[in-house]
């Protein structure tokens, strides 16, 4: 018996094109039903290119992105709209608002009342506030920022902004949550913290797609791992496969010298360059 998770996310020859670059071709990869998916590569390999072409920040030039078997809409408000929600390689919060109004703006895409019944306080629009306000508590408790979330986003320390991206991400109801670099500038404890917080995250049935350059929190959270380089998928596999592929190590390191210097059989540890990609 089979245990493949069935598709969520289905990406087919995704190409995008600005003039005569080719910043991502031909890419190939799918996103299964409760997966963690990990995306890596070196700088400028296409990754956030590439999350992009998924969120409808960029149209593809060419190839297809379908989720849970429909067509994604290339207008980033309709992508989350569909199920799909994400953060950003750099931090974009409204800093000055509190931790709670960030994850309630979040929710705009889940709520409905018209103009008029807000600016009347209609009964649909009371109600949907209320419910903003009890998501917004709920989703501050499970990132651990229950405590704060009347601060200003500006005020909190560098790691629980990372962690209120993803409470304001999953107020959105998400289907696939899509991090970009979630522990870029993070000390060993925050990257611990994100990685179980991750976890937590699937836990709910959540699947996870992550950019990230530090290799030991992806070998270890990942059930797969695809490598883009200059644009091109290398490989995909399990994080262990991925790992000790010869491809891989050339990619970040550069090619040896003498063929000796890295033996086929020498498993490279990439996590310990992490620091140099």
């Amino acid at each position: 018996m089979s245990t493949t998770p069935s598709p969520l996310l289905q990406a087919d020859g995704v190409t995008m094109r600005f003039g005569g670059l080719t910043a991502v071709d031909g890419v190939d990869l799918t996103v299964g039903e409760g997966e963690i998916v990990g995306l890596i590569g070196p700088n400028g390999a296409g990754k956030t290119t590439f999350f992009n072409c998924l969120t409808g920040l960029y149209v593809p030039t060419d190839g297809s992105v379908r989720f849970a078997g429909a067509a994604l809409p290339p207008r980033p408000a309709r992508v989350t709209r569909a199920g799909v929600a994400r953060t950003f390689q750099n931090i974009r919060l409204f800093a000055n608002m509190s931790a709670r109004e960030n994850v309630i703006v979040g929710r705009h895409t889940r709520t409905g009342a018209g103009l008029f019944s807000a600016l009347a306080h209609g009964p649909r629009h009371r109600r949907e506030e209320r419910e903003s306000q009890e998501r917004a508590r709920e989703l501050l408790d499970f990132v651990g920022l229950g405590g704060q979330a009347g601060l200003l986003a500006r005020n909190l320390s560098y790691g629980a902004q990372r962690r209120l991206e993803i409470a304001r991400a999953l107020a959105s109801e998400p289907r696939l949550l899509l991090l970009d670099e979630p522990t870029a500038g993070m000390n060993p404890q925050e990257t611990a913290e994100t990685e179980e917080l991750v976890r937590s995250v699937r836990a709910r049935g959540v699947a996870v797609l992550v950019i990230e350059h530090d290799m030991r929190f992806i070998m270890n959270l990942c059930d797969r791992v695809a490598v883009l380089v200059q644009g091109a998928k290398l490989i995909e596999g399990a994080p262990a496969e991925v790992q000790a592929d010869e491809r891989v190590v050339e990619a970040y390191l550069g090619a040896p010298d003498d063929e000796d210097d890295h033996p086929a059989a020498a498993p490279i540890h990439l996590e310990k360059q992490e620091k140099t990609v």
